[in-house]
């Protein structure tokens, strides 16, 4: 059967990234908090949600961290934390970029009216924080981790259409789609089959955006007490509980702090890596 895609360059991608020694760096700095989230809950000293030392104690022997506001151990419940995040930035980021990607496809493709109409939905949708609209909905409805998700990814959906449909409308006037459209391809067909595949490179870098994101807001509604909810632990809730006592024991709020630091700064590196190592591949692609 005859098809109108083009070579594939991931093999291209994929080996520029890897040969850019920033990448790996921004893997290993962002490798450290997922492993400890992934990894922590096995290895905690303590029970996370057990009474450890006298509240805000100093570090010690048995609490090497010392222990927050009701006297639990810092390093316990940081171990422990990382890993709700993780779970829920992620989804989150999943459910609102695939979206996100698959709407920007189908509207370059469909264009007119139907085009027209949801760029000015998603305008008006930009015009609204994404955290006021979280904390609308969490407030009004309750801090469900399902909720939590929803209204993070409908936060990232209408910045990552407007970058797709970018993206997927470039792939559009390529001369291989015209020539899908001169052999009678379906509309569905060419985006799943020619203008998705094209896209993946832009749908990665913009993964790595909205995940940082991701991880940010999550922490903040956790912080303001609309995310995980207390007693469980969370690095949102850690820096909020033990905010109190910072001057006498600042580790419930720098070890959070630190990890939600490192894995912004190494998920940046990367995408920085996947966006330079796209505009290589692209530029060779047209001088070839």
């Amino acid at each position: 059967m005859q098809t109108a895609s083009p070579p594939r360059r991931e093999s291209g991608l994929w080996r520029r990234m890897a040969a850019d020694p920033r990448c790996w760096f921004g893997l290993c700095l962002a490798g450290v908090p997922v492993l400890v989230a992934v990894f922590g809950p096995l290895a905690v000293p303590h029970d996370p949600l057990a009474y450890a030392d006298v509240p805000f104690s100093p570090p010690g022997a048995l609490t090497p961290f010392g222990t927050d506001n009701l006297g639990r151990d810092v390093f316990s419940r940081f171990l422990s934390g990382g890993r709700s995040l993780l779970v829920l930035s992620a989804l989150a980021t999943i459910l609102g970029v695939v979206l996100g990607g698959l709407l920007g496809a189908v509207l370059a493709v469909v264009r007119g009216v139907v085009d027209e109409v949801a760029m000015r939905v998603a305008d008006v949708a930009l015009a609204f924080p994404a955290i006021v609209l979280a904390l609308m909905f969490l407030s009004l409805i309750g801090p469900q981790p399902w909720l939590i998700v929803l209204v993070v990814a409908l936060g990232h959906l209408p910045r990552t259409l407007r970058v797709m449909r970018g993206a997927a409308m470039s792939v559009v006037e390529r001369d291989f789609i015209k020539y899908g459209e001169a052999l009678g391809f379906s509309r569905l067909r060419t985006v799943v089959t020619e203008v998705l595949p094209n896209v993946v490179a832009p749908l990665m870098v913009e993964f790595g955006i909205r995940f940082t994101y991701s991880v940010g807001l999550v922490a903040s509604l956790s912080f303001l007490g609309l995310g995980v909810q207390p007693p469980n632990p969370d690095w949102g809730n850690m820096i909020n509980e033990t905010r109190p006592g910072i001057t006498i024991q600042p580790w419930g709020v720098i070890l959070p702090l630190i990890a939600l630091a490192l894995l912004a700064i190494g998920c940046n590196l990367v995408t920085d890596c996947i966006g330079r190592a796209v505009g290589l591949v692209e530029a060779r692609r047209k001088d070839g």
